[in-house]
């Protein structure tokens, strides 16, 4: 008797040889012995297309999508699909690589993600990239059994994490599928405060809410949205933390600023203060980590008066020296970091003096401000929206003097809570760093102390009490 392997093969090979009855005959014998086997499923579903049957091709993409999530759930996990991408490179992807690490350091549910993903944007150790194997191959399987489904709605048996943002408005998936889940969880960061009435209904309509800020609970409980929790953001400890630093700037009073550069994260400001504060300590370095996969979103800064507007290249690239030259720094005081993966950022944080955060409004808790503090570094933040949620018992140095930001300011829309530091208390505040070492370190070791309870696997555990409590023993 044939084995699995060979039945397969032989069907396969029948269809690519245009026998369409002997490779459905075979494909049917084998989920007779062994039902919902995907791959099968898919072959069988590939004859009935090519033989003009739509309805039929079309039920046996749907098992083989149910066969891959069953496949998925191995071990009595149980299967989560999140619709952002996974990257080293930014805020979202750095979500869905811990969400996924958690899960193969040994957590009761297995994470797939319905975005195809590319690996040369992971940056991972052999170990940790031999842990997502599993994750990888699953997920785009996954991709690959939505393909049928393109352009249309399709809702699984699992529950679904969706990534909202503005206006809790969402993207479609792999293949322009928009997918639903027997649960559907929306994972909000959203920095604009206004929702429409039809984004309130539909909002109202998800299982749940999760909010990535208090500040974003707050905002979505005040239209009328009570189906809210709020889970924060985590740091990974096993690389933001305290520790020895290299020395490489030791001669240099260290000033970071990060986050991707915008009208929102207000760099413009930080180069103003920076200004002021280096034409007092020669040997101060602005140290930026200003780059990003959407370089376009620096135009935000465009026309708000106060700065020249920055430098890009052909290609749409920053210049951020340029840009701070134009703004009356001397060259020699400006490092750019360039585009650094996130595993790459922690030995670069631990040479820094202080880091500067003026952002005007932070949906969640500013994962840049986050990692600073892990690792120990003292931190200067605006007192407004996210970054609440960090400031404890002098665990940073606040900016209490936060103006309001009216509508329109800097092309952005509903910004009730949104604040516009004031560049006088950045310059103190930078001094008190400066001229107090000895406080300054210990500021930032209570921040360190912080965010040690904020680790992504709590965090992610946390996430996952929310959106499915855990089985009760029987």
């Amino acid at each position: 008797m044939a084995s699995l392997h060979e039945a397969y093969a032989a069907a396969a090979d029948h269809l690519e040889a245009g026998r369409l009855p002997e490779a459905e005959l075979i494909a049917q014998r084998i989920l007779e012995a062994t039902p919902g086997q995907m791959h099968t499923l898919r072959l069988l579903a590939e004859v009935y297309t090519r033989a003009g049957l739509a309805e039929e091709a079309r039920t046996c993409h749907g098992q083989a999508l149910t066969a891959g999530l069953d496949a998925a759930a191995v071990d009595d996990r149980r299967v989560v699909i999140f619709d952002w991408s996974v990257s080293s490179f930014f805020g979202w992807g750095v979500y869905g690589i811990n969400l996924a690490l958690a899960a193969a350091a040994g957590g009761r549910f297995q994470p797939l993600c319905a975005w195809p993903i590319n690996p040369e944007s992971l940056v991972l150790s052999a170990l940790e990239r031999r842990a997502l194997t599993p994750f990888l191959a699953q997920s785009e399987a996954l991709v690959r059994n939505l393909a049928p489904f393109a352009g249309e709605a399709v809702r699984v048996s699992v529950p679904v994490l969706l990534a909202l943002g503005n206006n809790l408005t969402g993207n479609p998936v792999a293949h322009n599928v928009r997918l639903r889940g027997a649960s559907t969880i929306g994972v909000v960061f959203m920095e604009q405060t206004t929702l429409s009435a039809t984004t309130r209904a539909e909002a109202a309509a998800m299982d749940l809410l999760v909010a990535g800020s208090t500040w974003n609970r707050q905002v979505l409980e005040s239209a009328g949205l009570n189906n809210v929790v709020t889970v924060l953001q985590g740091v990974d400890p096993t690389l933001f933390h305290p520790g020895p630093r290299g020395g490489w700037l030791r001669d240099r009073f260290t000033v970071f600023s990060g986050g991707k550069l915008e009208y929102r994260k207000g760099q413009d400001l930080v180069l103003s203060a920076f200004r002021v504060f280096a034409q007092r300590h020669p040997k101060a370095l602005l140290v930026t980590a200003w780059h990003s996969p959407w370089p376009a979103v620096a135009k935000s800064l465009a026309g708000i008066g106060h700065i020249a507007p920055v430098p890009q290249n052909d290609q749409g690239q920053i210049d951020v020296v340029g840009w701070a030259v134009a703004n009356g720094i001397a060259a020699e005081q400006v490092l750019d970091l360039g585009t650094v993966a996130n595993a790459q950022m922690p030995r670069l944080l631990r040479e820094m003096d202080v880091a500067l955060f003026a952002n005007r409004a932070e949906a969640g808790t500013n994962l840049v401000a986050m990692e600073c503090m892990a690792c120990g570094v003292p931190v200067i933040l605006s007192a407004n929206t996210g970054h609440l949620d960090l400031i404890g018992d002098d665990t940073c140095l606040s900016l209490t003097r936060q103006r309001p930001i009216p509508d329109g300011t800097g092309g952005m829309n509903g910004t009730d809570g949104w604040g516009e530091s004031e560049i006088e208390e950045m310059v103190e505040a930078l001094e008190c760093s400066y001229q107090n070492r000895a406080a300054a370190i210990e500021r930032g070791a209570r921040g360190a102390a912080l965010l040690a309870g904020l680790s992504w696997r709590t965090q992610i555990e946390r996430l996952l009490e929310a959106i499915m409590p855990k089985r009760s023993p029987h």
